[in-house]
């Protein structure tokens, strides 16, 4: 393993620890409890794709959760990139 495939593990790592928080900040409660299943980095820390645990949720709530997360996405950036340093 090199060390940017180890770098970008790491940041993987943080990340799925920093977004359940980021989320527990917001004031949507649809957002708040919503379980990180996974973070994949595409570029480096800028980019990522982040699963979420959808098992307890309808159609219409998810498409209501995906709605209300595309707004928060500057903000949950902003709480990642201010904690992560």
């Amino acid at each position: 393993m090199n060390p940017s495939e180890i770098k970008k593990l790491r940041t993987e790592s943080i990340l799925k620890e920093l977004i359940p928080e980021a989320l527990a900040n917001l004031d949507d409660g649809n957002l708040k409890n919503l379980c990180v299943v996974d973070v994949e980095c595409k570029k480096g820390r800028y980019d990522a794709f982040v699963y979420l645990d959808k098992m307890f949720f309808n159609v219409h709530e998810q498409e209501k959760i995906l709605s209300s997360l595309k707004k928060a996405s500057r903000a949950l950036q902003n709480y990642c990139m201010s904690e992560q340093g």
